[in-house]
């Protein structure tokens, strides 16, 4: 594997069908419910303040409380083109995703927060091995970020990230994920892992996270969501279930 470049003209893209992805990402809900499962008690006090959730405020207003202007516009860029809005449903963008990662950056997953996070560590373990770095994830996102950036600025002419075509983004982010970008002492593998890994738990979690605005993600795939009782409906198999996604907070 080498350190060069993607070409701009590449046409490969980290971006797969909507119906593709979806199938590939179905794992992810139980992942999602159990984030309200572990949600913190000043975590639910700040949902329930308006701080979290979808209806607080639009995605354009939110303010990020951990990552500084550059980082923001980067990171918002990267989910952008990691699920991009189509004909068949919204992007990671108009569904607050950036503002999810960025409060999970200052909760207690962001700061590792009862992991152990002791050596040895193996980067090429299976995920069965759990998490294999001495950077907490908040750590990881602002390295990250900047070796991305830097990367960007040394190969294509002192543009960042953000200055880049759709084209050249979606490459970078592959190369990122197939090992062909490296970034020397950060790993771009195990960034762009838990970037992805963020997106879809941004995109497919309940918003009381401050993901999924408007529970878009649910309607799309047609995903009851937190619904207390489906007894009526376990004696009609087959049957299309006619109503649509309930919330934790019990929005519809």
């Amino acid at each position: 594997m080498d350190d060069k470049p993607a070409a701009a003209s590449t046409t490969t893209s980290i971006v797969p069908s909507r119906r593709r992805f979806l199938i590939n990402t179905v794992a992810v809900l139980p992942v999602a419910g159990s984030l309200a499962a572990c949600q913190r008690p000043a975590d639910a006090v700040a949902s329930a303040s308006g701080e979290a959730g979808t209806d607080s405020a639009s995605p354009a207003a939110y303010q990020p409380k951990f990552f500084k202007p550059d980082e923001w516009r980067l990171i918002q860029a990267a989910i952008d083109r990691l699920i991009p809005a189509d004909a068949e449903g919204p992007g990671a963008l108009e569904l607050d995703v950036a503002a999810f990662i960025d409060r999970q950056m200052e909760g207690a997953f962001g700061h590792a927060a009862g992991w152990y996070m002791k050596g040895p560590f193996h980067p090429d373990a299976t995920p069965l091995a759990g998490y294999q770095s001495p950077m907490s994830p908040r750590d990881l996102y602002r390295t990250g970020i900047a070796a991305l950036d830097g990367y960007c600025k040394a190969h294509f002419g002192g543009k960042g990230f953000v200055q880049l075509s759709a084209a050249q983004q979606d490459a970078l982010l592959h190369g990122m994920d197939t090992g062909k970008v490296r970034f020397g002492q950060t790993s771009a593998g195990h960034f762009i892992a838990l970037l992805w890994q963020n997106t879809k738990e941004g995109y497919f979690s309940d918003p009381i996270h401050g993901g999924n605005r408007h529970a878009a993600s649910w309607t799309m795939i047609g995903f009851p969501g937190a619904r207390a009782d489906y007894l009526d409906w376990v004696a009609q198999p087959g049957k299309v279930y006619p109503l649509g996604p309930a919330t934790i907070e019990g929005k519809t």
